[in-house]
């Protein structure tokens, strides 16, 4: 049995009495326990809370033994977890949804209306029991404010009571992008304002960030070539010492046109990935060509960290996982070497997924790109993509990976130009197989200074 931990409490002590008695309104969607709030998405108790975020570890694995049906309540949630991680899934559980910031426009609207006829209802039975107790109609009693009743016995003057009262608790550590939203949820500002207004003014201040994030990270996952699930269970698969002495037995001509390939079609999920980035596709079609030009093979690098197994030093290719020995025949043992070095650098940062989405945004997205003709424009995404990557970091209380990504950026520069060094030298060698046998899109990026239309960004 699971033993339920609690995870670090949402609500500041003093608010903690009154978050819980508003809460209760609607119960725990997965097991039926009393709810503390909407987590990833879903309100839910703080058990299936802690147990969902358990869930997301790498090295979780779930099974069930009684054929994936099993009934998910309060007394029966931890006999099976497999069975209660696909309610939490089914439910709408995201580990990228942070309260409601990142739902859909439909999904907080039907929440909301939800909240309202839980709360009407409570209203109705309080009117009914109150007309039975006196035997004469009589008005309900006010809802609950976001003060406790010890502080409105000390402080009546500070007190603004909220009606009709809304049962999410509200998370106390904003979003820096919504400085305006503090005020809104402060009491004590002598605004009285319906909970409707809060809501909406609240989700107006954050959503337009949480939309940016969720954005980027559900793009990185749908042009991901390899989920991690998938990296993870393959990571102990490595060539045999035949099978590296058969590509170290290949021509040069022959591996680099084979990596080519390999590269183009990395290269390939990467133009899917920024063209779904926000803003991306509202610049010209010239900067989105400078920016796939300049930054693809960066992106390419990043998520190359994701295929990087740092127990052994060994990258995903071609079906397995391989070290620098495979790539011997390139006659490029300096960029092979760096380029491990730097996986190794990323890997041990331990980014999230969802870390790795924006900060492979905030890559492409680079302002500083020779030959942008709106420059401005290019600058206002990346400011946007900027900010959702500082705003998961401050949310995951890694504030300072901001610092060393952005060494990382200066590294991949480095990576990228000594890439393009090596290909010219390649060129000169083998000028016919770069011309007629390399992929199209690969010498477009890489090989030649031509606009062709073979990134599919038209418009």
């Amino acid at each position: 049995m699971e033993h339920e931990e609690p995870e670090s409490a949402d609500l500041r002590e003093s608010d903690a009495p009154v978050g819980r008695a508003q809460i209760e309104v609607i119960p725990c969607k997965i097991c039926g326990d009393k709810s503390s709030g909407v987590h990833y998405g879903v309100i839910t108790c703080e058990g299936c809370k802690g147990f969902f975020r358990r869930s997301q570890q790498s090295s979780v694995s779930y099974s069930c033994s009684r054929q994936s049906n099993c009934h998910i309540d309060r007394s029966s949630r931890n006999r099976c977890q497999s069975c209660r991680l696909q309610k939490c899934v089914a439910q709408g559980m995201s580990r990228d949804a942070v309260k409601f910031g990142r739902m859909s426009k439909r999904q907080r609207d039907s929440l909301f209306a939800e909240v309202e006829r839980h709360r009407q209802q409570q209203q109705q039975q309080q009117q009914q029991q109150q007309q039975r107790l006196q035997g004469s109609p009589g008005e309900a009693q006010p809802t609950l404010s976001f003060h406790s009743k010890e502080s409105r016995n000390r402080s009546p003057h500070l007190v603004q009571p909220l009606a009709p009262s809304y049962p999410f608790h509200v998370e106390p550590k904003l979003p820096a992008c919504s400085p305006d939203a503090h005020a809104y949820l402060d009491c004590s500002q002598g605004r009285p304002q319906t909970t409707t207004l809060l809501l909406l003014t609240f989700i107006a201040a954050c959503c337009p960030i949480e939309e940016v994030c969720a954005s980027i990270v559900r793009s990185h996952r749908e042009t991901s070539q390899y989920r991690v699930e998938e990296l993870q269970a393959l990571r102990w698969k490595l060539f045999s010492r035949e099978e590296i002495h058969a590509y170290q037995s290949k021509s040069m001509d022959e591996m680099w046109q084979h990596c080519a390939l390999r590269l183009t079609d990395a290269v390939q999920y990467v133009v899917e990935f920024a063209k779904r980035i926000p803003g991306f596709r509202q610049l010209c079609q010239n900067d989105q060509i400078v920016l796939l030009k300049n930054g693809s093979m960066e992106v390419v690098l990043v998520r190359m960290t994701r295929a990087f197994n740092t127990e052994n030093s060994t990258v995903f290719f071609d079906g397995k996982f391989a070290g620098t020995e495979l790539f011997k025949a390139l006659a490029c043992s300096d960029l092979i070497a760096a380029v491990f070095d730097f996986a190794h650098s990323l890997c041990a940062l331990r980014l999230t997924e969802q870390q790795v989405a924006l900060f492979s945004a905030l890559v492409l997205i680079n302002s500083d790109r020779p030959c942008l003709e709106e420059r401005g424009r290019v600058e206002r995404v990346k400011k946007e993509v900027e900010l959702a990557l500082s705003h998961t970091l401050h949310r995951d209380n890694q504030e300072g990976l901001m610092n060393k990504l952005y060494q990382k950026v200066a590294i991949l520069k480095s990576l990228c130009s000594l890439h393009i060094e090596k290909l010219r030298w390649f060129r000169q060698l083998y000028p016919l197989t770069v011309h007629s046998l390399f992929p199209p899109l690969y010498k477009e990026l890489f090989a030649s200074d031509t606009d062709l239309p073979l990134l599919g960004i038209h418009h």
